[in-house]
Formats: structure tokens, sequence, C-alpha cells
């Protein structure tokens, strides 16, 4: 791999600036920015919350990648892509975006700090956006890094989903373990929604009829990742022990001095497997 084009999505939660600053926001930020110091070519996706600033972020919609619709639970949701850069990085962040999803709400609660009833299909609005945005952009991504239960589907979109998509077909994915626990679980209906493209009944039988919360959905992202990485040194313990059972290449909490070599690393070894 090493003479050939790297290249890695990074799908966030939250990313400084336009989001407040955090532990996590600060990582997600620096990890696109940095890893192109090893050769890696990047794309890094959010959501689109309607906390995120549009004039003062200078976002613009991208014309030719919005437009399509999404169906979830045989309603059609119409997907909106937004981009922007942050110049001192040279990067560009997409933005996933609806009008019933992100663009009249907050990150996981409202204003009075009740958690959203729709998260989970907002979690599968913005896992299917992404996956549908890259076919279009016609980027084959070798890493798919995942960071936070919104994009919690991406793991087994990537290996079920779309595993026969020549752009998806090799690519390894990597889920972060964060401190983003939430409280309200996902709806009994949650696995009948998430079906599409060559997802099968077998695929999501561990989750189907069931009532996700944050451990269940988090194990569901980790037994569909190729690899674990963990970013920030508190999660939930639960988790570090069942990615130690699983036997899946693990990176533990590696601190805030040159985290990045030590991420290029993991990502390499990865792709050796």
């Amino acid at each position: 791999m090493s003479e050939e084009i790297k290249r890695v999505l990074y799908i966030s939660q939250e990313i400084f600036p336009y989001l407040p600053e955090t532990e996590i926001s600060n990582i997600t930020r620096l990890m696109p920015e940095e890893i192109q110091d090893f050769g890696w070519e990047t794309r890094t996706f959010m959501p689109k919350y309607a906390t995120v600033n549009e004039r003062r972020n200078q976002l613009h919609e991208v014309i030719r990648l919005s437009g399509m619709n999404l169906i979830i639970d045989d309603t059609d949701h119409p997907l909106i892509l937004k981009v922007a850069s942050i110049q001192s990085a040279r990067i560009q962040i997409y933005f996933i975006d609806n009008e019933d999803y992100f663009r009249k709400k907050s990150e996981s609660a409202d204003e009075n700090s009740k958690e959203l009833h729709d998260n989970d299909e907002r979690t599968i609005f913005f896992s299917r956006g992404v996956m549908e945005t890259i076919k279009k952009l016609r980027w084959t991504p070798n890493i798919i890094h995942c960071t936070g239960w919104i994009g919690a589907l991406i793991p087994i979109y990537v290996k079920k989903a779309y595993n026969d998509d020549p752009f998806f077909k090799n690519s390894k994915v990597i889920w972060s373990l964060i401190n983003d626990d939430f409280e309200q679980s996902f709806r009994k209906e949650f696995a009948k929604k998430m079906k599409t493209g060559d997802l099968r009944e077998k695929d999501i039988s561990a989750i189907k009829n069931k009532e996700l919360n944050y451990l269940s959905l988090s194990k569901f992202a980790i037994d569909h990742s190729d690899g674990i990485i963990q970013l920030v040194e508190n999660v939930n313990p639960q988790l570090i022990d069942y990615v130690k059972d699983t036997a899946k290449p693990f990176l533990s909490y590696q601190g805030t001095e040159d985290f990045m070599t030590k991420y290029a690393d993991f990502y390499d070894d990865l792709l050796k497997k």
C-alpha cells in the first residue's frame, strides 16, 4: 500500500470549530489534518446540526451532491449536502443535512436537555447519507474511521449492505471508543427501518425487535468493525472489555502527544490484514 494513494474517510459526530471545543471535537478536528502529513488523502463528514452557524463558517450547498431521497419507514427524506473549509488545516468538511432530522435540531437533545425521540432515525439517515454521497463522489476509501453514535450504522452498512459495491468492498472500518453515552434507547422498529441495500434479515437478527441502548448499539458497531481505537481516556469499561473479548485489533488510549503517528501505524497494519 505504500506506493499507492491511501484514502481515509472520517465520520465524526462533532468537530471544532463547527461545534463547541471539547476533547472529542478537537481530536476529530486534528485527525484529518495531521494524517495528510503521512501521505493520506482525506474526506470528513459530520451532521449539519442547527447549532452549526452556516454564515460564520461559510457553509454552502453542493448542488450536484444534493437532491437524492432516502426512504426511511416508507417516507422520503431529501438529502442536502453542504461543505465548508478549514483553510489553515487544508481540509474540507462535508455536512449531511435534512429539514426534518438536522436543520431545526441540535446534537442529541432539545433546549430542555431532553433527548430527541428520533435520534434512531437520524442515525439511519446520516449513515446512509454518507454512504450514498461517497458513491457520488466516486472516492473509494481504504480506511473508514467512525467517531460517535450518530454514525453507528456505518460499519454494518460497509460490511453487509454495500459489501459488493466496488467503492467499499475492500474498505477497513475503524470504530472509536469515546464517552458519548445517551439515555433514551432506540425504538424497537430501528432494525426494520435501517434495512437498505443488500442487508438481510440474518444481518440484523441480533437487534431485531429490540430497544437499543448505548451499550448495545456500540457493541453492534464493534461487531462489524475491523479495528477499534480508544480516542479518549475515560470510556465505558464494559466496552473496553467487550473489544478485548472480540480479539479484534485494538489501539488503547495513546494520550495527546504524537497520537497521530500511532493512528497512522494502526491504519497501515490494518490494511495489511
